[in-house]
């Protein structure tokens, strides 16, 4: 029988089999580290996660940049394999990368934005992913090597902003233009609908000339449609790629037609067009275009923000504000007042609005400091610039279906706010002059009366003459001129 101290020494010894089994040794230039055993990432991947614990979930780079990075990985090897890399150890690059992209080793990427300013941190964590499981597709004691093989005519500094305009655009053409686009038609529906609809227009909130309904929706959908024209107008850049350029844009250590290739190669996986940029040092030392894409957004959510406030406005109430819309009522709105419900949907967009304007400072802010060779400002830019996207599509979607496609015009209350709207008398101007117009005007308010007895009171006009020259329906657009 054992003493109990050599017990105990069992024990700890079986303890420690125990957590060294839990891991496997990586090793990089600064040495051996101890990495997971069933993670796929490598030494620098695991340095990373030690040295930058900062935001935690919520700061992991984002899913859209780590699939471009797979794209891109599989277009630089499938090109690689035509200037001589091993086409065994390009092929199982190829697969590996495939998983990639469909998301499938999405929990071996954990590194989070806030790390090197170039994204070298991330560019590795790819690298070593792809590398481990590309050696085991192979399964014959074959290594691909993260750096020689899967970085192979590559640097972080061009792979990393070439993967920033690959998200890019993938996301704006896949969810933000079809997203606006549904809630153009959406508006545009409405504007076609209200269109016979005649009612008080307002200036500086106070009661001005009529308009129709429809009107006042098709500045909404115009506005809308010339978002879309402006996120349009700049993927001609972000479709530009900086691969190619590798560490300061001279494209050292690649052969000459690398970059093309790679880029008709990423535009047939994408989908998407994709063309190499013509001057790589303007694509690694700055982000123009992103900021360009930014201001874009910020511009849509400047567009959406005075649409959503608006149709809020206009369906205040029930009985106490403008309420000539009726918006959908989604959900009860208040734990204290009993049957209240509130504008929501256009509640959840303001503020989306409030935070692309807030990512679109940091995207500028950040654009604005590229030093010399490189901009290291990398990741906050994309993370912030496709954060915008996402949360613009998001809330465009729920703002079209939760609440733009229910609104109902409240005819009975539009119809009684025109009939005693002292803004009608501009109709008069041409007939009787401004200065009469508007002692109309004062008077009818002054003595609470309608603006056709205040004119007959005044002898400035006949009832037949109002009759004739005050109709809403003759007010709404410009008159043919007669000599």
């Amino acid at each position: 029988m054992k003493h109990p101290r050599e017990q105990n020494d069992d024990t700890h010894q079986s303890k420690k089999v125990a957590v060294e089994q839990k891991y496997k040794i990586e090793h990089d230039t600064f040495g051996e580290i101890r990495v997971p055993y069933d993670r796929y990432w490598g030494a620098q991947t695991q340095r990373s996660l030690q040295n930058f614990k900062i935001g935690g979930k919520k700061a992991v780079m984002p899913e859209a940049v780590i699939r471009s990075f797979g794209i891109l990985k599989k277009a630089a090897a499938i090109v690689n394999m035509s200037f001589g890399l091993d086409k065994q150890i390009g092929e199982a690059i190829v697969k590996a990368c495939d998983e990639v992209i469909s998301g499938e080793l999405i929990d071996h990427f954990p590194l989070v934005v806030y790390q090197t300013g170039s994204g070298t941190q991330t560019n590795m964590n790819v690298n070593e992913v792809v590398a481990n499981r590309a050696s085991e597709i192979l399964g014959n004691g074959v290594k691909v090597h993260p750096n020689d093989h899967v970085n192979m005519s590559q640097s972080s500094n061009d792979t990393f902003p070439t993967t920033m305009h690959i998200a890019a655009v993938t996301e704006i053409k896949k969810s933000l233009i079809p997203a606006l686009t549904n809630l153009h038609d959406a508006l545009e529906n409405c504007s076609k609908k209200f269109n016979n609809i005649i009612k008080c227009g307002r200036t500086h909130l106070q009661d001005a000339v009529p308009l129709t309904l429809g009107q006042e929706f098709s500045g909404y959908s115009t506005q809308v449609e010339y978002g879309i024209k402006r996120i349009e107008s700049v993927l001609p850049r972000l479709s530009q790629l900086a691969i190619g350029g590798t560490a300061v844009g001279t494209g050292l250590n690649t052969k000459i037609g690398f970059d093309v290739k790679v880029a008709e190669k990423i535009s047939e996986i994408s989908g998407y067009k994709f063309v190499t940029a013509p001057n790589k040092f303007e694509a690694l030392a700055a982000h123009d275009a992103c900021v360009e894409a930014s201001g874009a957004l910020n511009t849509i959510a400047t567009s959406l923000m005075k649409i959503a406030n608006d149709i809020r406005l206009l369906g205040c109430g029930p009985r106490c504000g403008f309420n000539e819309i009726l918006l959908p009522e989604n959900e009860p709105g208040s734990s204290i007042m009993p049957g209240k419900v509130n504008p929501t949907q256009c509640e959840a967009l303001t503020m989306v609005c409030c935070q692309v304007f807030g990512n679109n400072l940091t995207v500028t802010v950040a654009g604005s400091n590229g030093h010399l060779e490189l901009n290291v400002y990398k990741p906050v830019i994309i993370k912030n610039l496709l954060d915008s996207i996402r949360l613009i599509a998001d809330a465009c979607n729920s703002f079209t279906k939760n609440c733009v496609v229910g609104i109902v015009p409240n005819e009975k209350k539009i119809k009684s706010y025109l009939e005693n709207s002292l803004m009608l008398v501009t109709a008069l101007n041409p007939h009787i002059g401004y200065e009469k117009a508007a002692k109309i005007a004062k008077t009818a308010h002054k003595e609470n009366t309608t603006l056709k007895e205040a004119g007959v009171k005044l002898n400035f006009l006949t009832a037949e003459q109002f009759d004739q020259w005050v109709n809403p329906k003759n007010m709404i657009g410009p008159k043919e001129y007669k000599a």
